[in-house]
C-alpha cells in the first residue's frame, strides 16, 4: 500500500513568525545601538602631565629642560611663572611661551627654546632663567608653567640656588 503524501501550505504559525520577527529586530537595533554608542559619546582629551629638570650653572642662569611631556602643547596656550617665596620683596615674574621677549629669545630674563623649531612644547625643550639679573639666585623662588584652556598646572619646581 502506497500512503498518499499531504502538503500543508503553512510552514510555521502566525504567532511563532510574529515572535521570530519581533527577536530579529531587537537583536539587530540592539547592535546598530552597540556599534553607534562609541560614536555618540564624546571623549575628552586628557589633560597634560610633564616633569622636569633644573639645574644651577656657574654663569648665573637656570636651565629647566622638560624631561617628559605626554603630548605635544601649542606655547600660545602655555603662561609662565616665576614668582619669589616672599612677595613683598620681590615682584613675581609672569608672561606667554610665545610672547615676543620669550620664545626663541637669547639675552631676555627667561627665555624658551623650542628644540626641534616646531613651534611647539614637547620633550627636551627647556627655558633659560636669568637668575643673577632678576635676583632669583638664592634658592627661594619657584618656576611655574601652567596650561591656560584646561587650567592645568604643568610644571612647579623651586629654582636651585647657586654656588
Amino acid at each position: 500500500m502506497r500512503g498518499t503524501l499531504r502538503r500543508d501550505g503553512e510552514a510555521v504559525s502566525p504567532v511563532i513568525a510574529t515572535v521570530l520577527l519581533l527577536a530579529i529586530t531587537v537583536m539587530l537595533s540592539s547592535m546598530v545601538f552597540v556599534l553607534m554608542q562609541g560614536a555618540l559619546t564624546t571623549v575628552e582629551k586628557a589633560p597634560p602631565q610633564a616633569t622636569v629638570s633644573v639645574r644651577a650653572l656657574d654663569n648665573g642662569f637656570h636651565v629647566v629642560r622638560i624631561t617628559s611631556l605626554d603630548q605635544s602643547i601649542d606655547p600660545a596656550r602655555l603662561k609662565f611663572d616665576l614668582q619669589p617665596s616672599n612677595l613683598t620683596e620681590s615682584v613675581p615674574i609672569r608672561g606667554q611661551v610665545s610672547g615676543d621677549d620669550v620664545y626663541g629669545v637669547v639675552g631676555s630674563n627667561v627665555s624658551f627654546h623650542d628644540r626641534d623649531a616646531g613651534y611647539s612644547v614637547t620633550q627636551g625643550d627647556y627655558f633659560v632663567i636669568d637668575s643673577q639679573t632678576i635676583g632669583s639666585d638664592d634658592g627661594t623662588w619657584r618656576f611655574r608653567l601652567i596650561e591656560e584652556s584646561a587650567g592645568v598646572l604643568l610644571i612647579d619646581v623651586s629654582l636651585p640656588a647657586m654656588r
